[in-house]
């Protein structure tokens, strides 16, 4: 299969699979969580801001999120 770059990289996608699967059953998991927790108030707050304006700039929520799923099997609608 010759390799498509740009969003059809499929080399590049099956890597970012792989190596994310295999992070997930590495174990590290639980100390990466803890060292991205902030420092200080200061990054709390800052982060606490940052996901309010990321909410804000929202459509709202996948209903297929609330369930767990990772894929939505809504159309994909490409006007505004």
């Amino acid at each position: 299969m010759g390799k498509i770059q740009g969003e059809g990289d499929y080399e590049s996608a099956k890597k970012f699979d792989d190596d994310e699967a295999a992070f997930a059953k590495s174990g590290r998991v639980d100390r990466a969580a803890r060292d991205a927790e902030p420092q200080t108030q200061a990054e709390a707050d800052e982060m606490t801001k940052a996901e309010e304006i990321g909410k804000s700039r929202s459509k709202g929520e996948d209903a297929s999120a609330k369930r767990g799923s990772r894929v939505s099997n809504k159309p994909v609608s490409c006007t505004k």
